[in-house]
């Protein structure tokens, strides 16, 4: 994902909700090529209902291209980071939105556009003062770009501080304990296991343990 000036353009950002059959959906839509990658407009942010950014977006491609708007509304993004979630003692990348609930909208904002946006199934209200939109500043579209960028995939975090866990792997197998520390960078836990009558922190791979 790259920011140039008050353009934002992504790698592949599909993102796949629960509800959607295992269907995928762009998180970042550009309704309008030839406008998006220009200064016309600005990036506004809308509520959305959580868990259907996705969804939400789509529709609101279609209004705009139905009733006429893509020369007012440019492009659609649902940030995201890429994530390494275990699940069945494998390893998958998901992709996890940044900010859920808020759907950005690049956009020219007048009476027309703000009511196809206000009015789209999903959407509950701009992010701003009152009843009037306010735009991202240029600091705040890079700040999100940059988040969105950091480093290596991360782990998604399963496990809390505290939760008691199982070991499934290595030589405390079948020990039961309780999480002590997470390293998300590292897909790593610090596990808290009696050994010898006295609590003993061990660290282990997120694909070692188990919720009990």
């Amino acid at each position: 994902m790259t920011m140039n000036d008050n353009s934002m353009t992504t790698n592949d950002q599909s993102i796949t909700e629960k509800g959607l059959g295992g269907k995928t959906i762009p998180g970042h839509i550009v309704i309008n090529p030839s406008t998006s990658s220009g200064q016309a407009g600005h990036w506004y942010v809308v509520h959305t209902y959580s868990g259907h950014e996705a969804r939400v977006a789509e529709t609101l491609r279609q209004r705009a291209t139905t009733l006429g708007q893509t020369d007012k509304i440019f492009e659609l993004l649902i940030p995201t980071q890429d994530k390494i979630q275990i699940k069945h003692g494998k390893k998958f990348s998901v992709k996890e939105k940044i900010f859920p609930g808020y759907l950005l909208v690049k956009m020219v904002v007048d009476d027309d556009s703000w009511l196809v946006v206000r009015t789209t199934q999903g959407i509950t209200g701009f992010v701003g003062i009152g009843s009037k939109p306010t735009p991202l500043s240029p600091t705040e579209v890079q700040a999100i770009m940059q988040f969105a960028e950091m480093g290596a995939p991360k782990y998604k975090v399963n496990f809390s501080i505290g939760e008691a866990v199982k070991i499934t792997d290595g030589p405390f197998a079948d020990f039961l304990g309780s999480v002590d520390h997470i390293d998300e960078d590292h897909g790593k836990l610090h596990v808290l296991v009696s050994i010898f009558g006295r609590e003993t922190p061990v660290e282990l791979d997120f694909l070692q343990v188990k919720k009990i």
